[in-house]
C-alpha cells in the first residue's frame, strides 16, 4: 500500500482508538491491502490487522487481540462467550458491561468477561448505555475468531 493510504486509516483509527497505542503498534511496518467479495483486509506485516466493513477501517479480532484497546468495548459473560466465538449476533442478556459513548451503528469489539480478550467485531444495533437488559439483540456480528477474516493466511 502507499503510504498516503496507510496515514489516511491510521489517522481514522487514531479517531476511534487511543492514538498513541495506533501509533506505537503499526508504526515501521508493513501494508498489503487484501481485496475480497465480502470486505477489504489490510494485512500488517502479513497478519490481518485491520478491515474495512462498509469501507470504514476498524481492528479484525486479532488487530484487536495485539493493540487491546479500551475504546468500543462490549464484555460479555461465559454463557455468551461459546455463541459468540461461533459467529451469533450478541444479544443483552449476555452483556456485562459496555462503553457508553458507543453510538447506534458503531463499530465494537465483544470481549469475555474472564480475560477480557477480543472474540468478535460487531455493528452496535443499539447505543451503549442501551446495551444491559433482558431481551433483544444489541450488536449485529461481522467478525469472530475462527472465520475467514482470521484465517486469511
Amino acid at each position: 500500500m502507499r503510504n498516503n493510504d496507510v496515514k489516511k486509516i491510521l489517522k481514522e483509527l487514531e479517531k476511534i482508538f487511543d492514538p498513541s497505542l495506533i501509533g506505537a503498534k503499526f508504526k515501521e511496518r508493513r501494508f498489503e491491502l487484501l481485496k475480497t467479495d465480502v470486505h477489504d483486509i489490510i494485512l500488517v506485516d502479513g497478519e490481518p490487522m485491520i478491515f474495512m466493513p462498509d469501507h470504514e477501517p476498524f481492528l479484525t479480532v486479532k488487530g484487536a487481540l495485539e493493540i487491546n484497546p479500551e475504546e468500543r468495548i462490549v464484555v460479555v459473560d461465559a454463557g455468551a462467550t461459546r455463541f459468540v466465538v461461533n459467529g451469533a449476533d450478541v444479544m443483552r442478556p449476555g452483556i456485562v458491561s459496555a462503553d457508553p459513548d458507543i453510538r447506534v451503528n458503531d463499530l465494537v469489539i465483544v470481549v469475555e468477561e474472564l480475560h477480557e480478550k477480543a472474540l468478535a467485531i460487531g455493528r452496535a444495533l443499539v447505543s451503549g448505555s442501551d446495551m444491559i437488559g433482558d431481551s433483544g439483540k444489541v450488536i449485529k456480528t461481522i467478525h469472530y475468531v475462527g472465520d475467514a477474516i482470521w484465517k486469511v493466511l
